[in-house]
């Protein structure tokens, strides 16, 4: 697959998810297209069960917007926020 035909997804992990995927942050590279739902599995392959786990909780931002459909494509490079729910208040 020719590079031009992926995209960079900056993946940034918060709170929990953060302890979870043992990194703050990490970069993935995808076919450009690919859904928020692809970024996410490849997430849990790489990183294992307990993040797999805690994503299934999270909240995500693409580029500071709310994910409100995992079927969204990406088709340039964007920043993945992984949020965890939050109590207090």
């Amino acid at each position: 697959m020719n590079t031009t035909d992926q995209i960079t997804v900056r993946v940034r992990y918060f709170a929990g998810a953060r302890a979870a995927a043992e990194v703050t942050e990490e970069t993935v590279r995808l076919p450009q297209g690919a859904t928020v739902h692809q970024v996410l599995s490849l997430l849990a392959d790489r990183r294992g069960a307990r993040l797999e786990r805690v994503l299934g909780a999270c909240s995500f931002l693409v580029d500071g917007v709310a994910v409100t459909d995992r079927d969204r494509r990406l088709t340039t490079p964007v920043v993945l926020d992984v949020l965890p729910p939050f109590a207090g208040g």
